[in-house]
């Protein structure tokens, strides 16, 4: 099953096109999962859609975790040892975008973070790593834009405000259940920027795989459903490049996760 939004409302996305919900799950998605997966078998109806007009499939969770240096090439590249926790910080909500859009570079050095996105379903708190998956209800791709100078200032640097500037949330295109992965522990992420590979792993090579990842943070946190866990990105990344290389405007972005989907975004210099 695979749930997306166009103009303001979740639709069920098919082969033959997007298929309206019906109410009341249309209202609350994760609320009604289990029985919109029933629904989604045999539902028809479905009328053309545009990718272009595809909007972030959770337009505002209540909570954005994000983990950091979760690959070890990654925290290899960036100079640290594998850690011993997870390393976790948030990103804003307002940070949140569609999977086709355009997003303004604020001045700085904005890099890119291919991520798979956790998408929680079911309210959980402390749940035993070998019950990781059951409060996770779907999958999706994402992106964690980094503007670099902003991230790093300070001693210690702090992550948060540098990586939630509009549209440094890219989510989508779907929300795709766990019933669509013969293997959702081994995904394969590609990001392609100007028709260059820059970043490509599996997510099985995390450190802390997502059944770990809610475990720990149930552990601290109540998880709400439609929560985000941005599950880290392999290496790759522009800042630890030599010579080092940041978006500009003009540039493409192809974000894309084996049996999730992908998304395209192009960039443009912020004005006042």
């Amino acid at each position: 099953m695979r749930i997306a939004r166009l103009a303001g409302r979740s639709v069920l996305l098919t082969d033959e096109g997007a298929v309206d919900l019906p109410a009341p799950p249309a209202d609350d998605v994760f609320a009604h999962w289990d029985d919109l997966l029933a629904w989604s078998a045999t539902a028809t109806g479905a009328r053309p859609y545009a990718e272009a007009d595809l909007e972030t499939p959770v337009p505002a969770p209540r909570q954005i975790f994000a983990v950091a240096l979760n690959y070890r090439p990654h925290a290899a590249e960036a100079g640290y040892e594998e850690p011993a926790a997870p390393l976790v910080f948030t990103k804003f909500p307002t940070c949140l975008t569609g999977p086709y859009t355009t997003v303004d570079l604020p001045a700085g050095h904005v890099d890119w973070e291919l991520e798979l996105v956790a998408v929680i379903g079911r309210e959980a708190r402390r749940v035993p790593v070998e019950k990781g998956w059951d409060p996770v209800v779907a999958l999706t791709v994402g992106q964690d834009l980094s503007e670099r100078i902003s991230q790093l200032a300070g001693r210690p640097a702090q992550f948060s405000l540098g990586k939630s500037y509009p549209g440094f949330g890219p989510v989508g295109p779907a929300l795709v259940g766990l019933d669509e992965f013969p293997d959702r522990d081994d995904l394969e992420l590609t990001c392609v920027l100007n028709g260059e590979t820059v970043q490509h792993d599996r997510t099985a090579n995390m450190i802390f795989p997502i059944p770990r990842l809610v475990s720990y943070l149930s552990e601290f946190c109540t998880l709400l459903p439609g929560d985000l866990i941005f599950t880290g990105t392999p290496a790759g990344v522009g800042n630890r490049r030599v010579p080092q290389r940041f978006l500009t405007p003009g540039d493409e972005l192809v974000s894309r996760i084996e049996g999730v989907g992908e998304m395209r975004h192009r960039f443009r210099r912020n004005t006042p």
